[in-house]
């Protein structure tokens, strides 16, 4: 099993994208698949389709989702949900997160960044 195939959600910082791949992680971000603008279903769906972890600020929009998708039998691909931080941090405790969970299964998974500080 690979690692975790992560999708950003448009709020979040292109630069982090940028940042993990140059580290070798698969990123994709919502601008680049042309998905700026659609719903947060629409995003969750897109990220579930192409076996993508979704990584999003919209920490209160995604939790409401994840608890739909459970609630109604739905499956998606995971979530990763991170609230605003200075960018270094955000960085770290993302290259902390890849690196623990490495190749563990991800599917209905919904993980709070924060749980990696140390």
């Amino acid at each position: 099993m690979a690692a975790i195939r992560l999708y950003l959600d448009e709020d979040v910082r292109p630069l982090l994208a940028a940042v993990l791949r140059d580290r070798g992680y698969d990123v994709l971000t919502t601008a680049e698949a042309g998905m700026i603008g659609r719903s947060d279903a629409e995003q969750l769906d897109f990220a579930t389709s192409h076996g993508r972890v979704l990584f999003t600020h919209n920490v209160r929009d995604y939790m409401r989702l994840s608890q739909e998708y459970s609630r109604t039998g739905r499956s998606h691909a995971g979530l990763i949900l991170a609230p605003q931080m200075p960018f270094k941090e955000l960085l770290r405790l993302t290259l902390r997160l890849l690196t623990q969970i490495g190749t563990e299964p991800f599917a209905d998974r919904v993980q709070w960044l924060t749980d990696f500080r140390t």
